[in-house]
């Protein structure tokens, strides 16, 4: 059976109650967490090790957390005051760790659905998500992960053009597939407004209520957005349920034409 979860953020009470809820076998069953491994939740190094430990039974995605971290682990970036970082920075293992997440990707295609953290612009479509993302895994992998890390962050380049190269094409790539929510009708990002779909600013719109999107067709699921809360329809699903914030984590399992929704609370009880 295959199974996509949402944000976990260090919540490893959680996700292993969420595995016993499903009854995950990992010679069984397959698991694809969207991104945002690490960070604000209680115990990262646990959560790490679980996802490692279920080898080729779980699929990781990168996150914006997640690559905060190897930002911050290299010296591009300041901790912010809520991170729950330390324990990996501290860590005899870090270096392990690192290279264990620069390994992950940032899309995944399977069993029909198109998975990243955060989403896609209407100028994209499926082969050009895996392309794109591709490009940033190579860089994350590479000799110049470093230099690749000191050019990520910025806001701009904010529309797409298939003529954007270098660190302009991998920054806008990178704040499209782990950092986006809502967008302007022409695909514009604007990466400041982070309420749920009730209270979409004016001008705006849900990434994928853009017009003209190229994955109308590709059902995909992200994580990400936790004031948007679970949304499950056949071509969508949103899977974070804040539940390092106190809310749920969720599964969903989306192989044989089941649909089933799992969810366990962040505390205990």
């Amino acid at each position: 059976m295959n199974y996509i979860v949402g944000d976990v953020q260090g919540c490893c009470d959680a996700f292993d109650r969420l595995l016993a809820e499903i009854g995950f076998s990992p010679s069984r069953d397959h698991v694809i967490v969207l991104g945002d491994l690490i960070n604000r939740g209680p115990d990262n190094i646990a959560t790490l090790q679980r996802l490692k430990g279920l080898g080729a039974s779980a699929t990781c995605l990168l996150g914006n957390h997640d690559l905060h971290l190897l930002a911050v682990a290299h010296g591009i970036r300041q901790p912010h005051h809520d991170d729950t970082l330390a324990d990996i920075l501290a860590s005899p293992e870090r270096e392990d760790w690192i290279a264990w997440l620069r390994a992950h990707r940032l899309a995944v295609h399977a069993q029909g659905w198109l998975m990243v953290h955060a989403g896609v612009v209407p100028q994209w479509d499926l082969d050009t998500t895996l392309r794109l993302a591709g490009e940033v895994e190579q860089h994350l992998r590479g000799d110049d992960m470093h230099d690749f890390l000191a050019v990520m962050y910025g806001n701009e380049p904010a529309r797409w053009d298939d003529a954007l190269a270098g660190p302009a094409r991998l920054r806008f790539t990178v704040n499209v597939l782990t950092r986006i929510r809502f967008v302007h009708p022409d695909g514009t990002l604007e990466l400041k407004a982070k309420e749920g779909t009730a209270k979409t600013p004016a001008g705006l719109v849900p990434w994928f209520e853009a017009p003209g999107r190229k994955t109308q067709d590709v059902p995909i699921a992200f994580g990400h957005w936790s004031t948007l809360g679970l949304v499950n329809r056949p071509d969508l699903l949103a899977l974070d349920t804040g539940c390092v914030w106190g809310g749920r984590l969720t599964a969903v399992r989306i192989d044989g034409g089941r649909r089933d929704v799992t969810q366990v609370s962040c505390a205990k009880g």
